[in-house]
């Protein structure tokens, strides 16, 4: 296993960075386009959008992501590298906590929220509709995204820390 360590912590990254970039594609355009579209038009898309991200596509960077980063930490422990191994303990922890755990009990019952609603023909009642919806969304959005960047820098010095030991190694 411990040969196998740097594959894991790379895949590991490469899931911690894919919905680490999904969560920032919201904050810097998704949102920000939505907000400037007809309130009737963003409660449909954000509608859709929400529909359609339950896909096997999504899931893996959303839901193995912090099981990857753990087993990293666990592999890395058992291999002496406890450096290693508490850098990505930490990071699998803490977008455990601050992304999937989050956005399960913050954002998705938001979206299923959305998802009841009927859009209202009246653009003022669905700018009311779409502005409360949409100021609270993105502030967990930008926290869970927050927490899942700080999640991949911990998992990139972790990394880091092992390119170290392995160069210990050599000699």
């Amino acid at each position: 296993m411990k040969k196998l360590l740097p594959l894991f912590a790379i895949v590991a990254i490469a899931f911690n960075a894919a919905i680490f970039g999904f969560f920032y594609a919201w904050i810097c355009s998704t949102m920000w386009g939505l907000d400037a579209a007809d309130p009737k038009v963003a409660i449909a898309a954000m509608q859709a959008m929400n529909a359609s991200v339950r896909n096997a596509v999504f899931a893996p960077a959303f839901f193995v992501t912090p099981f990857a980063l753990l087993l990293v930490g666990l592999v890395a422990w058992r291999a002496k590298y406890s450096d290693v191994a508490l850098l990505f303990a930490g990071a699998g922890i803490l977008y455990l906590c601050g992304g999937l755990f989050l956005t399960a009990a913050v954002n998705v019952p938001m979206n299923n929220a959305l998802a009841l609603i009927d859009i209202p023909t009246s653009r003022s009642e669905a700018a009311e509709i779409w502005n409360e919806y949409s100021d609270q969304w993105q502030f967990w959005n930008i926290t869970r995204t927050v927490v899942s960047g700080a999640s991949l820098l911990l998992a990139c010095i972790g990394l880091f820390r092992l390119g170290k030991h392995s160069a210990l190694a050599r000699f």
